[in-house]
């Protein structure tokens, strides 16, 4: 939809949410030379990135027209409803031709309802999900799955490249968010599979440190997880998504788990 035209550091990027991942990332792409306009609902998460020298938005209607690309990292559909479709919101105010990559873990149908309604004010959206934790994001170590335009996700490697340290193009809109769904789905099983192995150990009597010290080092559990150590996991379910993935919100039929 959009002319292809790949983004580059002469393009102006407008960042909204800036939690645990979506700060690290502006971050990055602000060290990685990007203009960059922030907006966060709670201000005082703003105040570290315009030190460095981003701009403050007093909105997302307000950085939405003052920039080429529109990223957001927020907590769910709720909020990506208000931000990009409400009265105010960025899909009002931002010029034809602007591209969002909306960044945040929600239901496809949520990716393809913006995706749809860009599309009628002459924008592109991508749902670029993200797999990784807090220090990957401030490595550029993340993965990125992305969804929509095959020549929107060509034209992002600039923006890619400073946040991720690898990232595929899963299909069309509504794609990248499936396979980060995926992803967790694999994370949960395998983190149950551990509170399992622990609690057998337990059990028979094998003490708590030395069970994780030695899980760690195993085959399974190093492969499954090569960058974290197992006595970091906290084994609680909350942990899936820290909380927001929640599989029964997406109702789909898995009869094994």
């Amino acid at each position: 939809m959009t002319p292809f035209k790949k983004i580059t550091k002469n393009d102006r990027l407008g960042f909204i949410g800036l939690g645990h991942l979506g700060s690290p990332m502006a971050r990055r792409l602000l060290t990685a030379g990007f203009p960059l306009v922030v907006y966060n609902r709670d201000s005082k998460k703003t105040e570290t990135l315009s030190a460095l020298g981003a701009q403050v938005a007093s909105d997302p209607g307000k950085l939405a027209s003052e920039v080429d690309v529109v990223l957001s990292c927020v907590a769910d559909g709720a909020a990506i409803e208000a931000i990009y479709l409400g009265e105010g919101g960025v899909l009002r105010n931002a010029r034809p031709g602007t591209r969002i990559f909306e960044m945040s873990t929600v239901a496809p149908d949520t990716a393809r309802k913006l995706y749809q309604a860009a599309r009628e004010f002459g924008i592109s959206v991508l749902d670029v999900a993200v797999s990784g934790s807090s220090p990957a994001a401030e490595n550029g170590m993340l993965t990125l799955l992305g969804g929509g335009d095959r020549q929107d996700f060509d034209a992002a490697e600039a923006v890619f490249a400073a946040i991720a340290k690898q990232w595929f193009y899963m299909g069309p809109s509504g794609s990248g968010v499936a396979m980060k769904l995926v992803v967790n789905t694999l994370l949960g099983v395998g983190m149950q599979a551990i509170a399992e192995a622990v609690t057998l150990g337990a059990s028979l009597g094998l003490p708590r440190d030395l069970l994780f010290e030695t899980l760690a080092k195993t085959a399974v559990v190093f492969i499954s997880r090569p960058s974290s150590r197992v006595r970091d996991v906290s084994l609680r379910r909350d942990d899936i998504g820290g909380g927001r993935f929640r599989p029964d919100r997406y109702r789909y039929r898995m009869a094994f788990t």
